[in-house]
Order: C-alpha cells, then sequence, then structure tokens
C-alpha cells in the first residue's frame, strides 16, 4: 500500500460533503448527476465514485426520521385538529411525503461520504489513469 493510499481520510467532513452533495474528495464537484443517480466520476477532481453501494440504507434511515418525526407530529395535531380524521391525513401525508423527498438524497450522499472516507466498496485504491 502506497502513502496516499495509507493517509486516514477525515469522515466527518466526508458525510457533510455528501449531505450537501458534493464530491468527498474536493469538496467542490457534484456527487448527483440526476435525482438519485451518483455520477461516476468528480467532474472536478476525478475521483470515481461509482463504487458505492448505498442500496437501502438511505431509504431506512428516512423511513426511521420521517416516522419519528411525524409520529410525533401526530400525537401533537390529534387535539388541535380535534380528533378530525380528514384533516389528519391532509396535513400528515404532505409532511411526510415532502420530507422523505428532501432528505433521500442528502442521506444517499451521506452514505457515499461514509464509503468514501471508510475505503469501502472499491473506494480504497485509486485506479491509475492510463
Amino acid at each position: 500500500m502506497s502513502m496516499i493510499d495509507a493517509q486516514e481520510r477525515p469522515t466527518k467532513p466526508a458525510i457533510w460533503d455528501g449531505l450537501r452533495g458534493k464530491c468527498p474528495n474536493c469538496h467542490k464537484g457534484h456527487l448527483f448527476q440526476s435525482y438519485l443517480k451518483a455520477v461516476d466520476t468528480c467532474e472536478n477532481c476525478g475521483a470515481e465514485m461509482h463504487h458505492h453501494r448505498a442500496d437501502d440504507g438511505p431509504a431506512y434511515v428516512v423511513i426511521l426520521i420521517v416516522a419519528h418525526i411525524v409520529g410525533l407530529l401526530f400525537h401533537l395535531l390529534f387535539d388541535l385538529l380535534n380528533r378530525d380524521p380528514f384533516w389528519m391525513i391532509a396535513v400528515l401525508i404532505p409532511v411526510s411525503v415532502g420530507m422523505s423527498l428532501y432528505m433521500l438524497p442528502r442521506v444517499k450522499g451521506a452514505f457515499i461520504g461514509l464509503q468514501w472516507a471508510k475505503r469501502m466498496h472499491g473506494f480504497a485504491v485509486p485506479r491509475s489513469k492510463p
């Protein structure tokens, strides 16, 4: 393993860059080419990002967070909206969908940043360019 490969990658900045949708290597390039499709390589530094294996992890984390928040809102709104099922549905479904759609790419970016920092799933050895 070369000296470059042995250097530790900082985890917190990599996760933060992933949350912002930025490349964890250079902190400037875009991590996604569309809503959830990660780029193969960073347009700024050329770091390969196609190694990531986020799979279902981000969805589970988003469901966990959104369910806790919506569950709390359900209890708070139950008395406030006079137990009217129509208003409960009218408020909580858009909140749930909106939060999920907002959080999913950010959580996936954090997963990719964590995998990059911990050298998981092919991020360990940078490939030499021909």
